[in-house]
């Protein structure tokens, strides 16, 4: 019966800590204006060459943000695009999985096809 309920605590704290992370990614995604690049909703980029992000994995998310960051540093791990270079210099590891946690809660339209 303990374990039941400090399970229970355990899960739903987790909850919570996801829920503020994602309100604090929202903060930082619109103090860096990714929607000038990604546009509303971060679901109409501006060029095609611009990714759509809404609904995407946070993990995906995240990793990108962190490739962008290393850059052409790491062959292996780094992205070398100059404008996502730049963006993500100022932000800490925490910040990045905030703002993917964020915009994985974004409603998409990617398409699956089977």
């Amino acid at each position: 019966m303990k374990f039941a309920l400090i399970t229970a605590i355990l899960l739903s704290s987790i909850g919570l800590a996801q829920a503020a992370s994602a309100e604090k990614g929202q903060a930082l995604v619109e103090k860096a204006n990714c929607a000038s690049c990604h546009g509303a909703g971060l679901n109409a980029p501006i060029l095609p060459a611009y990714p759509k992000l809404a609904g995407q994995y946070a993990d995906y998310l995240y990793y990108a943000l962190k490739a962008y960051k290393v850059g052409n540093g790491n062959p292996q791990y780094g992205r070398n695009n100059a404008i996502m270079g730049s963006q993500v210099q100022s932000f800490s590891d925490a910040d990045m999985h905030d703002i993917a946690a964020y915009v994985a809660t974004l409603p998409g339209n990617f398409v699956v096809k089977k």
